[in-house]
């Protein structure tokens, strides 16, 4: 384990982030937000918007999947998304919804931007994110799917999301390493 010079919690809470910010919206399964934990400690995200009834620390399913990241991980708890997205807005960050309608742009086409303050709304994992929340928001992404679900589970999608738009940039920031 020392080889991977893994960090302390301290280190991991006071180390560089890329500025993108979590909102999860009614996320019924504590292992889904568990596992956001997980992959934004990761991917050192800055931090998790929860909300609604969406499981928050401490809680017994979440330390499951998170693995402890759930202490290395900033995180607030809002009542509904529209606070989280206007404390996101108050904080500078561009607010986008992770969801498939008319008017989505493609994954790789946000993935090309640079990452700069960018809050990203993932939703429940039956119904996705809320029309009400949607229409609060800057605009949407989803990620390009063939099948015949065209849904992926929304730790998975938020794991997708996520490397999509830091993998440009790992080696120029060397923050994950």
């Amino acid at each position: 384990m020392v080889e991977l010079g893994r960090k302390s919690v301290d280190e991991a809470i006071s180390s560089n982030k890329f500025p993108i910010l979590l909102i999860l919206e009614n996320i019924r399964s504590a292992y889904n937000v568990g596992s956001a934990f997980r992959t934004a400690d990761a991917f050192q995200v800055e931090s998790i918007f929860l909300t609604g009834y969406t499981a928050f620390p401490p809680h017994k399913e979440i330390r499951k999947t998170a693995l402890g990241a759930e202490d290395a991980v900033h995180w607030r708890h809002f009542p509904n998304a529209g606070a989280a997205i206007d404390a996101a807005r108050a904080a500078g960050y561009r607010v986008m919804a992770v969801e498939q309608t008319t008017d989505s742009i493609p994954l790789q086409q946000l993935g090309s931007e640079s990452v700069q303050k960018l809050a990203l709304v993932f939703g429940n994992e039956v119904t996705g994110v809320e029309q009400s929340t949607i229409q609060l928001t800057d605009g949407c992404v989803e990620i390009p799917q063939g099948g015949i679900k065209h849904s992926i589970n929304v730790a998975t999608a938020l794991g997708v999301v996520i490397w999509e738009l830091v993998r440009s940039q790992v080696d120029q920031k060397a923050i994950i390493r």
